[in-house]
């Protein structure tokens, strides 16, 4: 729990708040392979990432397809399944052991109705999130295979040594064998 207190306090919280905030989330040790959400259920949590790494995927015609990774210091959830109780288009799955601090859906929307900076520090998340997705979307229509993989060695090599390559490709938008003659090229 150190890490979200210390999360919370880097985003303004007093200690007070930290404690109240802190006294909702739950800990959670998944193992490598293990569900954070499964796609078709209705995401009833949002896990903070204390350690581990876990990708969001669908799939689809027997194939996985990664849409997202998350790793320390990172949330978990399926926004659109936690916010509007309908069921999740992805599964969030374990890439590794991992330890995840999760507040249920009935604490979270507690919070957000009885602590004002929290609601505000939820707005700020959000926000950060419309801007993640934007750019993703934004890069996967406009760089090419090779021009996405340069800004992701730029941006989050720690990605290419951690998640594996069939997933880094899916993220990218092409085959593992295309990733691959791509980092050849690349080096």
């Amino acid at each position: 729990m150190d890490e979200l207190v210390a999360f919370l306090g880097e985003n303004g919280f007093t200690t007070d708040q930290q404690e109240a905030i802190g006294r909702q989330f739950h800990r959670r040790e998944l193992k490598k392979g293990d569900l954070f959400l499964q796609e078709g259920q209705i995401s009833q949590q949002l896990g903070f990432v204390e350690k581990g790494l876990f990708h969001y995927f669908c799939n689809r015609n027997g194939d996985e397809i990664t849409s997202y990774t998350a790793g320390p210091g990172d949330f978990l959830v399926s926004l659109s399944s936690f916010l509007r109780q309908r069921p999740a288009r992805e599964t969030i799955r374990a890439l590794t052991d991992s330890v995840v601090w999760a507040i249920h859906k009935r604490g979270f929307d507690q919070l957000r109705r009885d602590a004002p900076p929290f609601e505000a520090f939820y707005v700020g998340v959000l926000e950060e999130q419309i801007v993640c997705i934007e750019d993703s979307r934004f890069n996967l229509l406009t760089l090419t295979a090779e021009e996405r993989y340069q800004k992701l060695l730029e941006e989050e090599p720690n990605l290419l040594q951690e998640v594996p390559l069939q997933y880094l490709a899916s993220i990218l938008g092409v085959t593992p064998r295309h990733l691959s003659r791509i980092r050849g090229h690349i080096r």
